[in-house]
């Protein structure tokens, strides 16, 4: 399989939808292991094609489809599913609201935007709103696999035009609220270092090269700064170290 080419911050009006309604429901209850997945999306032949594509690895159960933001809301709080593959642009209900509903409610679920649209208000509200990660839906098919398996083990993924045009909002000029960059005080120094490198992109291993520590210690800071500032994974931790100031495009970061 080729490098996928998504970049991971390293590291109901249902129309006929329903838990049951995707293929080989009745066999699909009788898998206990794999991620469950929720696929939300208001055209019938994409929901479709992703059910197909999904279906067909051992370690995923498509446990239901939603055909609009309310339907996935409500699924997602009937069936729990582990990740819900969400589109943007549906009727009554968007997916920007559905993906804030299901994150704020502690439903557990985590949210993987799959869209046609890579507007920077799309993006940026999309990942403010909860969602661990945003494909565009030109995506290969190996790509969308691989980045539903990297969100659901609690990483986050945005493609490469994505982040581009996420930084780039912030070289704009954007204004940093003192409840944020506030925030910033909680952390000791190496964790304010450790969140600056994961902001840029390294990995643990290369965190770890970087400042000659152990991977293992690298992800106990990870797990330390996410859970002091209430983040659920490294692409939120990103956005919020653009959003305090921290880091910002093309300015030493500051420490």
């Amino acid at each position: 399989m080729r490098t996928p080419t998504w970049w991971v911050p390293r590291t109901a009006s249902m129309g006929g939808c329903g838990a049951d309604s995707g293929p080989g429901a009745g066999e699909e209850r009788s898998r206990t292991i794999g991620i469950r997945v929720l696929v939300v999306d208001d055209q019938a032949i994409v929901r479709a094609g992703f059910v197909a594509i999904l279906t067909a690895e051992a370690d995923m159960t498509v446990v239901g489809e939603a055909a609009d933001g309310d339907a996935a809301v409500a699924m997602s709080a009937q069936l729990a599913p582990d990740l819900v593959l969400m589109d943007i642009r549906m009727p009554g209900m968007d997916g920007l609201t559905a993906t804030r509903l299901i994150t704020n409610h502690g439903s557990g679920a985590r949210v993987l935007v799959l869209t046609t649209f890579d507007l920077d208000a799309y993006v940026y509200e999309a990942l403010r709103a909860g969602a661990s990660g945003f494909l565009l839906k030109d995506s290969e098919p190996e790509d969308l696999l691989a980045a539903i398996r990297v969100v659901a083990s609690g990483d986050g993924v945005l493609a490469p035009a994505v982040t581009g045009r996420l930084i780039a909002a912030f070289a704009q000029g954007a204004s940093f609220a003192p409840e944020i960059t506030g925030a910033l005080d909680s952390l000791t120094n190496r964790e304010r270092e450790i969140l600056v490198l994961v902001a840029t992109g390294l990995s643990n291993a290369e965190i770890g090269a970087r400042l000659e520590v152990a991977v293992g210690t690298v992800k106990v800071h990870v797990s330390s700064v996410l859970n002091k500032l209430g983040l659920r994974d490294r692409v939120q931790a990103t956005i919020f170290a653009y959003e305090s100031g921290l880091v910002r495009p093309s300015v030493t970061p500051a420490l």
